[in-house]
């Protein structure tokens, strides 16, 4: 009898967390967003429009304008960065002669896919998605990234029974093989399984970790080129896994609005 009582006072706990890192959760969000005032990470400032869309964050209204202002800043980027705008923007237009200055196979991945609805997906994909997810690591993320673009557009992918769920699996066991270890790598493959309508698989004591070692400057990681400072790259990240959480306790019963 003993024994069931303490059994029933862990599951308590435990579910006792998962409700505590939802609702903690809104803190941590609205101090990532500072982090993020006034940014000029292009990058960054695309997940950041890509958010106001989808969340509706405020803050991030006029990101794509600050976007568009550093494509004319920097105009010997501007090619390829031309080309990942359709992240904020699914009205993007694609220039042809852009398409070239996408040099990196996992970038080339990512934005076969991004674009699969307008340009269809090239008759190699299959096989170099397939490749990808067989090296492992770095790549887990960002084929999972390419699966959720694919959905998201509608798109028809020639791959075995079952390449989704183990590409979802896969980036589940990068975080459970060690949920306190908040890396880059990590924080990417919980941001996109969210994404992905599979943060069930995100290990909770992850997501806890993740709100407990924010920075106090609200990012995450620490820029390789500005000492004292949290990394953008990890720090979006971070914002974007802690937005689908806080989207998902204040959709729960009991839950409150952002």
């Amino acid at each position: 009898m003993r024994m069931l009582v303490a059994l029933c006072a862990v599951v308590a706990l435990l579910a006792g967390c998962g409700l505590s890192n939802r609702h903690d959760s809104h803190a941590a969000v609205s101090k990532a967003i500072k982090f993020f005032e006034g940014s000029r990470d292009p990058d960054a400032l695309l997940w950041l429009k890509w958010m106001h869309g989808r969340f509706g964050t405020p803050e991030f209204a006029d990101a794509l304008q600050r976007y568009d202002e550093i494509l004319v800043e920097q105009p010997q980027q501007a090619p390829v960065r031309r080309v990942l705008r359709r992240i904020a923007d699914r009205n993007n237009p694609i220039q042809a002669e852009d398409w070239a200055s996408v040099v990196h196979p996992s970038d080339r991945i990512t934005v076969s896919a991004l674009y699969c609805d307008q340009l269809g997906l090239p008759p190699t994909f299959a096989d170099a998605l397939t490749n990808a997810f067989n090296m492992g690591g770095y790549y887990f993320p960002h084929v999972l990234l390419a699966v959720f673009w694919i959905h998201e557009n509608h798109c028809k992918l020639a791959v075995r029974d079952g390449f989704d769920d183990d590409v979802y699996k896969a980036n589940a066991a990068m975080i459970h093989a060690d949920p306190a270890a908040v890396t880059d790598l990590t924080l990417e493959a919980a941001a996109f399984l969210y994404l992905a309508g599979q943060g069930a698989l995100v290990d909770d004591a992850f997501v806890g970790n993740v709100i407990s070692k924010q920075n106090s400057d609200g990012g995450w990681g620490q820029s390789p080129t500005r000492p004292g400072h949290s990394d953008w790259h990890s720090s979006v990240l971070g914002l974007l896994l802690l937005t689908h959480v806080r989207a998902l306790a204040d959709s729960a019963p009991g839950g409150r609005a952002p």
